[in-house]
């Protein structure tokens, strides 16, 4: 069959010039897994949003909770009991964005803006039906392994409801992570559910997964080697200094370039132990995607924007192996640790407590050390 070169070439055009605008008006999340020596698995990510202040929360949420998924005529989705308990980062005091239970599996829900679509509400079948929303912490509160979860999510129906928060649908797809450091994308394209393998424990947002994995194409030949000195002419070429095996890794904040950069730097970082030096290099590696004021969701372009210090607004790390979860804010850089082996997931109703008590800087003092 012939192609018409003449409607292909334009077309591409289009999406070349489009991609980085979508990654840049859409919210800048980044999520990684990193693995140690002895096997821990560390699961983190970014949360960027310009447009707000989350107030995020973490919130413990005990087994044998009933959830009820939500539909556009309200409360009658999917219900459900919580299997097992896990902590969640709540945003604005409603859902949680993220999070890990007490088996070590965990997760969190990525902007995947024009290009989430969800499948059309049947009200037959409500009683199977659920926001994006509801996703998150049904797979926490249900399930203990990826191969659960992508069992389970076939009993499921993702329908587009009007988040009151963003006062539009959500348009998410989430990241899944178990204790094995194995992964897996869940996305909502085209009105139906897809879950991908995830060979290199990366996501950012947009476009679809699978377009993010033949990007990494062009950048094969990225090294953390410096190149060979070489001869053009009679001038000799060497590298000006080291890193020189990187040049051309991408540092804008588009989806593109961060998932590319995420990639890279997982590979090229250095070799952990595990534990919380596997935490420590997660914090290192996610310091390259901290998004200065002014460039995530939300942001005008007349400059009626929020006094926020940073889009990037937590960073969270959770050792899905040794179950505890590490925190630091825009506010506060000092990590924070939870416990969740130290956790009731027995009884009582969800407790939370915000991510930032006092949103200032933790600055120690050590002047008087040198006097």
């Amino acid at each position: 069959m012939k192609r018409n070169n003449s409607r292909i070439l334009p077309a591409l055009i289009f999406v070349i010039f489009l991609l980085p605008l979508i990654g840049y008006t859409a919210s800048g999340c980044t999520g990684i897994v990193l693995e140690g020596e002895d096997g821990t698995a560390v699961y983190g990510r970014t949360m960027e949003w310009g447009a707000f202040d989350w107030h995020a929360r973490a919130v413990v949420y005990p087994k044998g909770k009933e959830f009820q998924g939500t539909t556009p005529e309200g409360k009658n989705g999917i219900s459900w009991k919580s299997e097992y308990g896990f902590l969640g980062i709540e945003l604005a005091d409603r859902t949680a964005g993220d999070g890990m239970n007490e088996a070590g599996l965990a997760g969190g829900v990525f902007y995947h803006t024009g290009f989430a679509e969800y499948g059309d509400y049947d009200p037959s079948i409500s009683d199977k039906s659920m926001a994006p929303t509801d996703v998150l912490p049904y797979v926490l509160s249900s399930f203990s392994s990826i191969s659960e979860v992508r069992e389970g999510m076939k009993d499921v129906r993702v329908v587009s409801v009007v988040d009151p928060t963003l006062n539009k649908v959500a348009p998410l797809h989430l990241m899944i992570v178990e204790s094995s450091g194995d992964s897996l994308v869940i996305e909502f394209t085209d009105g139906k559910q897809k879950i991908f393998d995830n060979p290199v424990g990366v996501i950012t947002n947009n476009p679809t997964f699978d377009w993010h994995l033949q990007n990494l194409r062009n950048y094969g030949y990225l090294s953390n080697d410096p190149f060979e000195k070489k001869t053009w002419g009679d001038l000799e070429i060497t590298p000006l200094a080291s890193g020189s095996g990187l040049l051309g890794l991408p540092g804008d904040y588009t989806a593109p370039s961060r998932f590319v950069r995420a990639t890279v730097l997982k590979e090229v970082s250095r070799k952990t132990e595990g534990g919380f030096d596997t935490v420590n290099q997660f914090f290192r590696i996610m310091d390259s995607f901290n998004v200065p004021a002014n460039q995530g969701e939300g942001t005008s372009s007349n400059g009626q924007t929020p006094a926020l210090p940073s889009d990037t607004q937590w960073t969270v790390a959770h050792d899905t192996n040794n179950l505890v979860t590490y925190f630091h804010t825009m506010y506060n850089r000092r990590i924070r640790k939870i416990d969740l082996k130290e956790l009731d997931f027995e009884t009582g109703g969800a407790s939370k407590i915000l991510l930032d008590e006092e949103k200032a800087q933790d600055v120690k003092e050590v002047t008087e050390e040198l006097q």
